[in-house]
């Protein structure tokens, strides 16, 4: 995806994110929605054991990776999981070593990671939305990843 092509001051994407799991572990999908100037772009994948906060992560990460220059980004996530995580917590654990306060050992630090190396190539406003509330584009994204996990699932 290359809407940076005219300036990305200019231009911003919207990134609507969902993550998925059928159980929790079990199967997973993750699911994203791209808009900038009247186009759209979805991705999904999926993966057989994993966790509901991966996928959102994947989500996250997916969507910004596929921006192919630095880009203005709203990204919009029904978890708060990954708004806090990305907004507040992720400095702390950076600075502890990827530990928490209690010196354990941050949950999904490989996924963090790459969502704050992702993150670093844009200029990022994280928003959340409610999920399962009628947000059209984050239905979008939920259908997007429970579909990826379907699929993972043979469902």
């Amino acid at each position: 995806m290359s809407p940076e092509a005219d300036g990305a001051a200019s231009i911003v994407v919207e990134i609507s994110t969902d993550g998925a799991c059928l159980g929790n572990p079990g199967p997973g999908g993750w699911g994203v929605i791209m808009r900038w100037r009247g186009q759209e772009k979805r991705l999904s994948g999926g993966e057989e054991h994993t966790t509901n906060n991966k996928m959102e992560l994947t989500a996250a990460i997916e969507g910004l990776a596929a921006l192919t220059r630095p880009s203005t980004v709203v990204l919009y996530t029904d978890s708060s999981y990954v708004r806090n995580g990305i907004m507040s917590w992720v400095k702390g654990w950076q600075a502890n070593g990827w530990q928490t306060k209690d010196r354990k050992p941050v949950k999904n630090a490989d996924l963090w990671r790459k969502l704050v190396e992702e993150e670093k190539r844009h200029e990022v406003t994280w928003k959340w939305v409610k999920g399962h509330n009628g947000d059209h584009y984050n239905e979008i994204a939920d259908d997007l990843a429970t579909s990826a996990a379907r699929e993972i699932a043979g469902r």
